[in-house]
């Protein structure tokens, strides 16, 4: 088969590709000539991850078009309903990313609580001349152990997250829809040893109530979760982060609830106009921000590449 990886695919997932006899195309097409491009090429598989968009004018317009892959969990860059209508495949890793986003979560947490975000911004301006006014207002921290967190979205990377934070000593809540009073996890350690532990599955009016930090972890491009009275909701105090997708938190009212206080800070991988956030979002002090990296690890990127490549050869 013909594969078109518009947005890259790791060594592993290239060889793995290549050594079932498949040809690999790298090119980086542009959106608006991938019409033109997959038609002239006849190419019988698209792989993108969350810059190319495919959608029903692609669909319609190239017929060689058998499986579209997205690298990672989401899949709202692709009109997936209209595109297994069609006859054509739709496939995705869902797993591959787990662990990977889990850890920027716990990354971007324990940086805010000990304001590294912030210290880190500081300390090349004016560590030299201001180091004990910096030591004062950035030595005022607190821990993670003892603390609750909330999930919002329990699935793979809720679970992986909830297991990190097990191991830091943390209480987490989760709120996921239909998943019954709690939740069983199986935690295997790196020598062996297993754990189990239930997460309680709460309402999320009740995780907004008692969770000293949220997560957010639900799929669907465009839908607000959080605005003004879901923050009137929360804890005085609390921190957010969103690694799910941009506008599931509403930027503006974020932006008023940290002025207020009612936030004391929040982390964002995601953004409402990427790949141009806000520069009111950009510049605030009490924002953590990456530039949606979630995924982006060499052992995910390989995961991802390996396992869209098993898939495409179920299909071959």
């Amino acid at each position: 088969m013909k594969i078109l990886a518009n947005d890259g695919i790791s060594p592993s997932g290239k060889e793995a590709l290549i050594a079932t006899g498949h040809e690999l195309i790298e090119t980086k097409v542009a959106q608006e000539q991938l019409v033109d491009y997959i038609n002239a090429n006849q190419v019988d598989v698209i792989l993108v991850r969350s810059a190319t968009k495919v959608r029903k004018d692609i669909i319609d317009n190239c017929p060689s078009i058998k499986i579209i892959g997205r690298g990672g969990v989401g899949m709202d860059n692709i009109d997936v309903d209209y595109a297994r209508s069609k006859g054509i495949a739709v496939i995705n890793t869902p797993a591959a990313s787990s662990q990977s986003v889990a850890e920027l979560v716990m990354a971007h947490l324990s940086g805010m609580v000990r304001f590294l975000h912030q210290s880190n911004r500081e300390m090349p301006l004016e560590g030299d001349t201001k180091f004990n006014h910096l030591k004062k207002i950035f030595g005022a921290g607190s821990e993670l152990q003892g603390k609750t967190l909330g999930i919002v979205g329990f699935g793979r990377i809720g679970q992986a997250l909830a297991e990190i934070a097990y191991g830091w000593g943390m209480h987490v809540i989760a709120h996921n829809r239909g998943g019954g009073e709690a939740f069983t996890l199986n935690k295997t350690f790196a020598d062996g040893q297993q754990l189990q532990f239930k997460v309680p599955n709460v309402s999320m009016d009740q995780l907004l109530e008692s969770a000293d930090f949220i997560s957010f972890h639900i799929s669907g491009a465009g839908q607000t979760l959080v605005d003004a009275p879901e923050f009137d909701k929360m804890k005085n105090g609390v921190f957010l982060v969103n690694t799910a997708r941009g506008g599931v938190i509403s930027e503006p009212a974020l932006l008023a609830a940290l002025e207020s206080g009612k936030v004391a800070g929040a982390a964002l991988d995601v953004f409402e106009n990427e790949p141009q956030p806000n520069m009111k979002v950009l510049m605030h002090p009490n924002l953590s921000l990456t530039p949606h990296i979630g995924a982006a690890t060499e052992e995910a990127q390989d995961r991802i590449g390996t396992e869209l490549a098993d898939l495409i050869n179920t299909y071959a």
